[in-house]
């Protein structure tokens, strides 16, 4: 939109870190609970608010809080965290004339139910570790876009991995190895080219990609399986996912270097691949995305 000088104003509008958790009580006490952090964007026609002081079409981000906790209210069946996305983001293109398009971010902190024996707890659950985001782009009349993710995947393995023949100049201390632990905490996204709609794919594909990326990285469970470098290892875990889903147009993977050190005391004790010094800072940050040859990767994420 432009203004009365010419100037262009882009803008969207929005309301962060909304925490809303629901819980599902079932006949014979099972019970079920999600807890999100959600964020809403929306792009909407509103010029005379900037340029006038007019606020007649603005959506109050106060009313876009509520709206998350009546439409969770209102999910009388246990669902996905993309599919109460897409919930959201129809409900504001839909509801309010001037928007023309509804970005809705949240990330789903992972309780997992406590087991006892063996058994699921009916009520009881524990915070585990990695969680599941989505980001759904809904524009009025349009385009549905899906994409998921999982952040804080962390992973290590104690050998089966090295880095060697790299550029050496004046500045390189580091030494070739081909035994090495390999850690990194996997950070990806994976967009879908259709949106299923049968209840529970979502969360079943979040499992199934999951599983895929952990599988690649660690190999048969008692060979493993050489990484020659983590952007060996991070390209094979994204082509993995493209070669099992065929409705994930692009994978994009975020795996810091995360270093274990081996300990050297200048002779006082010899140490043999067997003590380590952790450290996360600093540490090396290998990134990329692999997509199909006709998709569109997410350019912010490059």
């Amino acid at each position: 939109m432009e203004d009365r000088e010419g100037l262009k104003l882009e803008q969207r509008h929005g309301k962060a870190r909304v925490r809303v958790s629901r819980v599902w009580r079932r006949p014979g006490g099972e019970q079920f609970i999600v807890e999100w952090n959600v964020s809403v964007n929306l792009y909407s026609d509103c010029p005379q608010a900037y340029f006038k002081g007019d606020n007649s079409d603005i959506v109050a981000t106060d009313s876009m809080k509520n709206t998350v906790y009546v439409k969770a209210k209102e999910c009388q069946q246990i669902l996905s965290v993309e599919d109460f996305a897409i919930i959201l983001g129809n409900h504001f293109t839909a509801t309010y004339p001037q928007v023309t398009r509804a970005i809705i971010k949240i990330v789903e902190k992972p309780w997992e139910r406590f087991l006892v024996d063996g058994e699921h707890h009916k009520h009881g659950f524990k915070l585990g570790s990695e969680r599941h985001t989505t980001e759904v782009d809904v524009e009025r009349g349009g385009a549905l876009l899906v994409t998921s993710g999982v952040e804080g995947l962390s992973v290590l393995k104690t050998t089966n991995s090295g880095f060697e023949g790299f550029i050496r100049d004046e500045y390189t201390l580091l030494k070739d190895t081909n035994e090495r632990i390999l850690a990194t905490e996997v950070s990806a996204l994976w967009r879908y080219s259709s949106v299923p709609l049968r209840p529970f794919t979502f969360s079943e594909r979040y499992l199934a990609v999951k599983k895929a990326l952990l599988e690649t990285f660690f190999g048969p469970p008692n060979e493993g399986v050489y990484s020659p470098s983590v952007q060996t290892t991070l390209y094979l875990m994204a082509r993995a996912i493209l070669q099992r889903f065929p409705d994930v147009e692009w994978v994009h993977l975020k795996m810091p270097n995360l270093h274990f050190l081996p300990v050297n005391l200048g002779g006082l004790v010899k140490f043999n691949d067997d003590v380590y010094i952790p450290t996360d800072e600093p540490h090396g940050t290998i990134e990329a995305c692999l997509s199909r040859k006709h998709a569109i990767p997410l350019p912010s994420k490059l």
